[in-house]
């Protein structure tokens, strides 16, 4: 068994050494100090920029991830902020297409496990992340819109782990969204299960590109985040734009 899980995590590796690759050749959008950050906000520039490199697409999460779960709480009052950010009942979200593609190889090899992702938050519009620090104003809780973030780049995803078969979530020792020190993925005073459950996450999602936030526990970027615009893009036109 343990034979065959360094196997698929090796295999694994390759495959994201060739996604990596391929993003590499693209400019990096992280603006130099005193540059305007780019922010893509018209679909002309949104289609040139995917006509000339795939990469680019921005794709719906489910059809590749068969069994995933979507808990999106920015589009409910169900967040830190106690306030819709979000179209009302959304229940669809997008994200990068090598980032999806790596999120489906986490998803298979952890289905194999018995266990499956639950997805709290992944594209999120520029001007959702100017109304976050407008109301919040604080580094450590928010993105500051000067530099965007991953969730504005369709390269970030907040997420946990769910049962399987009983869809439950496991336990991680604090709720999406808490900002306190035990969120943190070095706090280690937890009960050895909730250490084993975070470790499984962080080590699905790192072997397949992700790099872990320290001080949130949910919070996984892909490791060439830079590589791609900002966008302040609707959902609906996103889905539409297929």
């Amino acid at each position: 068994m343990m034979k065959n899980k360094q196997t698929g995590w090796i295999f694994l590796s390759f495959i994201v050494f060739v996604f990596t690759t391929g993003c590499s050749s693209l400019p990096t959008t992280m603006p130099k100090k005193g540059e305007p950050l780019k922010i893509i906000n018209d679909f002309s520039t949104y289609k040139k920029l995917i006509r000339l490199d795939s990469n680019q697409q921005m794709r719906s999460i489910q059809p590749m991830l068969p069994n995933i779960i979507l808990d999106l709480r920015y589009a409910s009052e169900n967040n830190f902020m106690h306030r819709r950010m979000y179209p009302a009942n959304l229940n669809y979200t997008f994200l990068r297409l090598p980032i999806i593609k790596a999120l489906a190889l986490a998803e298979i090899e952890l289905n194999k496990m018995g266990y499956g992702l639950k997805v709290f938050d992944a594209y999120r519009p520029y001007a959702v992340t100017k109304k976050f620090w407008e109301l919040v104003h604080d580094e450590k809780y928010v993105a500051n819109p000067k530099k965007g973030s991953g969730h504005n780049r369709g390269t970030t995803v907040d997420l946990t782990l769910v049962n399987l078969k009983t869809k439950e979530e496991l336990e991680m020792g604090t709720n999406f969204d808490n900002f306190t020190d035990t969120a943190h993925q070095s706090f280690k005073a937890l009960p050895s299960q909730v250490i084993r459950n975070r470790a499984l996450l962080k080590n699905s999602m790192e072997s397949v590109g992700f790099k872990a936030l320290e001080t949130e526990w949910w919070h996984y970027s892909w490791i060439s985040s830079e590589k791609f615009d900002v966008l302040n893009l609707r959902f609906e036109d996103l889905l539409n734009s297929r």
